[in-house]
């Protein structure tokens, strides 16, 4: 994972240091709450038993952040790097017995639950309407996923990791009400037949100077598979703030 990370962090490097034109840098910071709507998780997906980490056991809420980095060239084409991780953590006990992962939890015992997605997503989008009031574009978005679902209790424990990657539509669109104030909608979406995902923002936003924007709302992280594999699907709700920073430059790089 160290070595992916490097290689997309080279990736943006170099893209930003050779490109010689009108370009803004922009460094971004989001944090808040994030609640667990469902996580329903059978593993193997044909074999295990179906169980929710957040129904079956009680799952904890947490403070989350993310990290973005971003390039903006020629004021329409945008690369940048985001690092969103994310990890949960519910406990409880059931009725039933669980098989998990080849390992069979018995009924009644207290179970320990540790859902893990972080994403690395390198992003390029290209903004279709670049007008005073509107901003809209669409993009690629190549997202590396470092998920693992793990369960123990006294004596027992099991895992179940991936490391992939996968391709989703990105978007951006920003009404600018007046100066200072903004609604936006951003984010990473797409559905295939091996599975889904959705990581979407609604967001009021505020200028406070040509550099500084502060923004408050609402994120939805959804998605999920289903194979012989895994069956695990999850929705995640955040209330959201963020503050980026951009560097202005209007000369050449280097």
């Amino acid at each position: 994972m160290k070595t992916i990370i490097y290689s997309i962090s080279i990736i943006f490097l170099t893209f930003s240091h050779t490109i010689s034109v009108k370009a803004q840098a922009l460094f971004d910071l989001e944090s808040g709450l994030v609640f667990t709507g469902y996580n329903d998780v059978r593993i193997p997906g044909d074999q295990g038993t179906l169980f929710s980490l957040k129904d079956d056991l009680e799952a904890e809420t947490k403070i989350f952040y993310r990290l973005r980095a971003g390039y903006t060239i020629k004021s329409r084409h945008t690369i940048s790097l985001l690092f969103a991780p994310l990890e949960t953590k519910s406990e409880g006990s059931v009725s039933n017995d669980i098989s998990f992962d080849g390992v069979v939890f018995p009924a009644n015992i207290q179970l320990n639950g540790t859902y893990k997605f972080n994403s690395y997503r390198l992003t390029y989008r290209y903004d279709i309407v670049n007008k005073p009031r509107i901003l809209f574009g669409i993009g690629f978005t190549a997202k590396i996923r470092d998920a693992s679902i793990s369960l123990s209790s006294p004596g027992l424990t099991a895992e179940k990791t991936n490391v992939g990657f996968v391709p989703i539509i990105n978007f951006r669109l920003l009404w600018k009400i007046n100066d200072k104030i903004g609604l936006l909608l951003d984010g990473d979406a797409l559905a295939a037949p091996q599975g889904r995902a959705e990581d979407v923002l609604i967001a009021t936003t505020y200028k406070f100077s040509d550099n500084f924007d502060v923004r408050a709302g609402y994120r939805i992280l959804e998605g999920g598979a289903d194979n012989d594999e895994v069956y695990n699907f999850a929705l995640f709700h955040y209330t959201s703030v963020g503050i980026s920073y951009t560097f202005k430059n209007k000369s050449k790089s280097n």
